[in-house]
């Protein structure tokens, strides 16, 4: 069902690729947007053991595709260093494809957030993080990405030798 990489020797094991989904800040949702335009956003997100969580208004372009069709891409640049010299970027990134759904339910709402709000906001007190997350709560939505499949690559010039 999904494509095998050309090339091998650029490919990250599963535990590199996981490993750029959790130190990265911010990732490219795709999806299938209106009249079956592709419709890719950046968001910020926090990646849990084959899961991916994300948060959204309640009502818009994402939500609208996300009800539309529940299968998804999510890639993730995790070094891109131009080398000017050699026309070319020693890059390193990540691309999930699986499953969205929006968290209906309450309980895996709130989990949801507060890994995110963990994730960006680590240092700050539990008081201040519920504060924060109660203040939002009446017009977010928490988003899960089931990651199906995941794949990573990295330039040749970053391959161990």
């Amino acid at each position: 069902m999904f494509r095998e990489m050309r090339r091998k020797k650029q490919l990250l094991s599963r535990e590199e690729s996981v490993e750029v989904l959790r130190r990265g800040t911010s990732g490219v949702l795709a999806l299938l947007g209106g009249d079956d335009y592709p419709y890719a956003v950046p968001i910020s997100y926090v990646y849990d053991g084959g899961r991916i969580f994300f948060h959204s208004a309640k009502a818009g372009h994402k939500i609208d595709a996300i009800r539309k069709c529940g299968k998804a891409s999510f890639c993730v640049i995790d070094q891109d260093n131009i080398v000017p010299e050699e026309y070319t970027t020693y890059f390193r990134s990540v691309i999930a494809f699986g499953k969205v759904r929006i968290l209906e339910d309450e309980k895996e709402a709130r989990e949801a957030i507060e890994k995110l709000a963990l994730k960006y906001c680590p240092e700050d007190s539990e008081i201040n993080r519920r504060r924060a997350i109660a203040r939002e709560w009446t017009p977010l939505c928490m988003i899960e990405f089931s990651v199906e499949h995941l794949s990573g690559k990295q330039a040749i010039e970053l391959v161990e030798k």
